[in-house]
């Protein structure tokens, strides 16, 4: 379960690093998000978004095969909770409950050429990238509170 832990983790990273710069089909549109985004924004955002992967990622891997220490357990279940909690404020809650057109017309620039199989709730359509993000997100925050019950 540890190597899975750190393969979600791994996701994770690699999704924060490359996902706004390496074109993947139709799972990201970067003239899209350029369109939204300068360059410095993206630099900025990217290393924002992907220091706590990075955090996650690191302690996961350190600690394959060895007991966690409290503060490993709080770090892991930390972070992996406000991306959680993050990734529904973003995402999960404009899907569901609506939100500002101003975000609407954002996120349609920004994704609205992407794969999507979920349909268009409040004028907000996750798409098929996301989506595995935030499962495999959900799925890390699980794992890691498993981990710290077991370990």
């Amino acid at each position: 379960m540890e190597l899975v832990f750190v393969g979600l983790q791994a996701f994770q990273l690699l999704f924060m690093l490359l996902h706004d710069w390496i074109p993947i089909g139709r799972l990201n549109d970067l003239a899209g998000v350029r369109s939204q985004n300068s360059r410095g924004a993206l630099l900025r955002d990217t290393a924002i978004n992907a220091t706590p992967a990075l955090a996650t990622f690191g302690v996961s891997l350190a600690f394959v095969g060895r007991p966690y220490p409290a503060w490993a357990k709080t770090l892991l279940i930390g972070v992996l909770g406000a991306l959680v909690a993050g990734e529904m404020l973003a995402w999960w809650v404009p899907y569901f409950a609506g939100t500002t057109q101003t975000r609407v017309d954002r996120y349609r620039a920004m994704f609205g050429r992407t794969h999507a199989f979920l349909r268009e709730r409040n004028g907000i359509t996750p798409n098929t990238l996301h989506v595995a993000l935030h499962a495999t997100t959900m799925l890390s925050l699980a794992v890691a509170v498993w981990l710290a019950r077991i370990k």
